[in-house]
């Protein structure tokens, strides 16, 4: 029986086997590089600027219980956007102390309150830039003599995109007698086009911030970075 066993190579030469092992954890070393920096650049692509939130409270709201989450227009109820905010509010009561239910789910008829979400997207217009060139004459005089000149100057940035305002207001309310004890609403904006202006992508990013440091402050706006 032959063993597979190789004895260390004398003159502390390499086997051509212990070489290609080494190019081998080269290799995926580099790769494992690669995709380490490829998730962090898909990490900073995705996120989002500042969330300006403002809530209001009576003195008794609740910090526990059942809650419905259930949309502010029925319509939307078989929306994807309704279905995605839904989720993030959902997880986000979850962790402040709630428990929440979705509409269909058992004992959704018995929950003690209902969360009243809405979604809005609104897109601001830049405003006019001014003309993208400018001219301009200058005159000087010298001991050497005189001069005029001319300078002309080219606005090269572009025209500026427009903003996207993405909205979230989240009203806790009574499922018994609908008199809501706790409203939220906070907002943030991205340029047109980039991953931040994507509802999808900033619903979570919403539904925290409103959440954060339940109930709040009530009558406050507050900015959450």
């Amino acid at each position: 029986m032959t063993s597979s066993f190789s004895m260390p190579p004398l003159h502390g030469r390499a086997t051509p086997h212990i070489e290609g092992r080494r190019r081998f954890a080269s290799r995926k070393a580099g790769v494992a590089a690669i995709v380490l920096g490829a998730l962090a650049l898909g990490g900073c692509a995705t996120s989002t600027g500042p969330v300006d939130v403002t809530r209001f409270h009576q003195p008794d709201v609740a910090r526990q219980g059942s809650v419905l989450i259930v949309p502010g227009n029925p319509d939307d109820s078989a929306s994807l956007e309704f279905r995605t905010a839904a989720n993030a509010v959902s997880a986000t009561l979850a962790r402040t102390g709630f428990s929440p239910l979705q509409p269909g789910a058992s004992g959704a008829g018995a929950a003690q309150y209902e969360a009243v979400v809405d979604m809005g997207r609104e897109t601001i217009a830049p405003l006019p830039a001014r003309s993208p060139v400018s001219v301009g004459v200058g005159g000087s005089t010298g001991s050497y003599g005189s001069g005029v000149g001319l300078g002309i100057g080219i606005n090269l940035s572009g025209k500026p995109k427009p903003v996207v305002v993405n909205r979230m207001r989240v009203q806790l309310r009574r499922a018994g007698d609908k008199v809501v004890v706790w409203e939220g609403r906070a907002e943030t904006q991205a340029k047109e086009g980039t991953p931040a202006a994507q509802p999808g992508l900033v619903v979570g990013r919403l539904a925290d911030a409103l959440f954060k440091g339940f109930p709040g402050t009530s009558g406050e706006t507050i900015t959450v970075p």
